[in-house]
């Protein structure tokens, strides 16, 4: 079985209420709170062993300083099937909302757009298996525990991806700073998937063909794009606005 060491209150946090197996639980000495106390008591609740660790230690366990003193040696993150994430949300009645990554390389916007893709309520987050990043200790870290509570899938084929979603009745809006379609103009209410591109790069051209709708988000000015992370976020709550004024 493969492992993993997650670290952070959060993602540490969310681990032990998930469905993933987890072996050991490392607290840095000296490390007493609210928060740490929650967590020992549900490793004990698990029947988790508890570690304490030289913070040093700690931070070489998790190759990083930013670990907030625990980590957890946990079976290794397992992608959702896509084929049954979709025939759930068919089988819902309630709106679904998809969220598709067309080459996104930093970990640090992925774990972002997860954790507002679960505040959102999204249903998944998608993401290609080639030329992106893929959930990491440090994706888990950023996401604040989102990976235990929205499911990651993996596909070989973006664009593939979007027929399937359009051939089962799921509009796809694509984000594009050129167009001249304003997010704002846009319904956004049924079950809908927003594809939001890589930095630098935005959405590739046979992944942007398959898009219903291009739409852009004002700017004030400034600079001229916005954090792929943050255009999802924009995004998403609009979303989420227009559902709960429905």
């Amino acid at each position: 079985m493969q492992e993993e060491v997650i670290y952070g209150i959060n993602p540490v946090k969310e681990a032990l209420r998930g469905q993933r197996r987890a072996f050991e639980l490392f607290v840095a000495e000296g490390t007493s709170d609210q928060r740490v106390d929650k967590l020992l008591k549900l490793a004990n609740e698990a029947g988790v062993p508890v570690r304490r660790r030289k913070r040093p230690d700690l931070q070489r366990l998790c190759g990083t300083d930013h670990h907030q003193g625990v980590a957890l040696r946990i079976e290794a993150f397992s992608y959702a099937d896509f084929d049954d994430v979709l025939s759930g949300s068919l089988e819902s009645d309630a709106e679904s909302m998809f969220i598709v990554l067309d080459g996104i390389q930093d970990p640090h916007n992925l774990g972002a757009i997860i954790r507002t893709s679960a505040c959102a309520g999204a249903r998944c987050v998608i993401i290609p298996k080639d030329r992106a990043v893929g959930v990491s200790p440090t994706v888990e870290k950023v996401a604040a525990g989102a990976t235990e509570t929205v499911p990651v899938v993996q596909v070989t084929n973006i664009a593939t991806t979007l027929e399937q979603l359009k051939e089962a009745g799921f509009w796809i809006y694509g984000a594009d700073e050129k167009s001249g379609e304003t997010l704002y103009r846009q319904k956004l209410t049924g079950n809908i998937v927003f594809v939001i591109g890589g930095e630098g790069e935005g959405i590739r051209p046979l992944v942007r063909k398959k898009c219903d709708v291009l739409f852009s988000i004002p700017l004030a000015g400034g600079v001229n794009s916005l954090n792929a992370s943050v255009a999802g976020g924009i995004a998403m709550f609009e979303a989420v606005r227009q559902r709960t004024l429905k």
